[in-house]
């Protein structure tokens, strides 16, 4: 097994984060229990400098305020890999923040890798495998086995030569400054702390639905996220979303139409049946209220929040469809040539605000949101032609 410092104290944490913070670059993942409980956390924090790897124990420090200037100084690189995720985790639970990000993944993108997990990357440049079964491990239990400690060690301790190799790769192609960009935009994405929002609008497919199926989908998504935080359990253990797409669209009125959906088990019509028939009279009577003229409360729907990628491309295809596909053929055109996946090179959604926003030069194409400085020095030219 490689070696490991286990760091489980605040002094600890405070005495190894001042050696730490002598290397200008470290490698960091995270292990949470998504998986496992309703509200997840991070359980597991594991760290590499060049010369030392760490796992830092959660669970067991109170005061997690030491590693806050290491992850956001400037100077000091931070090596992830895909950290969408581990950056909005650090943000929830500690307010951290990370700064100076080289993210393996995303460099994956503009190299054209086409396997770019860190099992894949880790057996071909080093001939490492990774127990995938790990990915689904409850990491809140205590002790932690030698083979999760194994597992989770091997995410960190090759990253830094790995993001040497790939930064390589990256100049000889002249795409560092691509991925740059692309890192620093990673660094600003922050957990969505708006409890208030609305549940379908981060519900997959909810941009295509009617005003009363909406007020039923939120209706029986509220229902399940009470159950789910009351048994401590994710909300998939209880419902899957499948399955309340299905009721969504059936909308049962009583237990034996629920029963001719075969949305449910057996056991779950026994344990949810009848909360999941009163979320649809509850759905559906919310929207027979706001026919009648009733204020809108939370679980209501804001049409503003409903122009969902899908809904936005309709709109751009109804306007210019011969743009739009003439912008595609341009963009898998230089997908094909670069390497570059297409969606990630200008996806779908882009295309169709694009084509909304009529950008007349580079500058104005630059000023739409979610356009990249280096989507606009590979296509910009190319993309003002077409729509002129």
């Amino acid at each position: 097994m490689i070696e490991y410092s286990l760091i489980s104290s605040n002094e600890e944490l405070k005495n190894q984060c001042e050696d730490i913070a002598l290397h200008n670059k470290i490698a960091m993942d995270i292990e949470a229990d998504s998986l496992h409980h309703f509200k997840e956390r991070v359980c597991l924090v594991q760290m590499a400098s060049p010369k030392k790897n760490y796992l830092v124990d959660p669970l067991t420090i109170a005061d997690f305020s030491p590693l806050k200037p290491i992850c956001e100084n400037p100077s000091i690189t931070k090596v992830f890999h895909g950290a969408d995720f581990d950056i909005r985790s650090l943000d929830r639970d500690f307010d951290i923040k990370i700064c100076n990000l080289f993210d393996t993944e995303i460099a994956c993108r503009f190299l054209g890798i086409q396997k770019r997990s860190l099992a894949a990357l880790l057996k071909k440049h080093f001939n490492l495998n990774l127990d995938k079964r790990f990915q689904k491990t409850d990491w809140s239990q205590r002790p932690l086995s030698k083979q999760m400690i194994e597992y989770s060690i091997n995410d960190v301790a090759h990253l830094i030569e790995l993001s040497e190799i790939l930064k390589n790769k990256l100049i000889d192609i002249g795409r560092l400054s691509w991925a740059m960009e692309e890192f620093e935009l990673q660094t600003k994405v922050r957990y969505d702390k708006h409890e208030d929002t609305p549940l379908f609008t981060k519900f997959k497919g909810s941009g295509k639905m009617s005003k009363e199926n909406l007020a039923v989908l939120e209706s029986l998504l509220q229902m399940r996220a009470k159950i789910a935080e009351e048994k401590n359990i994710p909300l998939f253990k209880i419902i899957s979303s499948e399955s309340i797409t299905t009721l969504t669209a059936r909308k049962p009125k009583n237990m034996n139409e629920l029963k001719q959906t075969n949305a449910l088990s057996p056991k779950q019509i026994s344990m949810y049946g009848e909360s999941c028939i009163k979320a649809v009279t509850q759905g559906i009577q919310t929207k027979l209220s706001c026919k009648n003229g009733a204020n809108e409360s939370k679980n209501n729907i804001n049409d503003n929040t409903r122009l969902s990628s899908r809904k936005k491309m309709l709109e751009a295809q109804s306007l210019a469809q011969d743009k739009v596909n003439d912008l595609k053929s341009l963009r898998d055109s230089l997908s094909e040539k670069t390497g570059i996946e297409s969606g990630f090179l200008l996806s779908n959604a882009t295309i169709a605000s694009v084509v909304l926003a009529k950008p007349l030069s580079e500058e104005q194409l630059l000023q739409i949101n979610g356009i990249r400085k280096w989507q606009v020095n590979l296509i910009g030219k190319e993309v003002i032609k077409i729509l002129k």
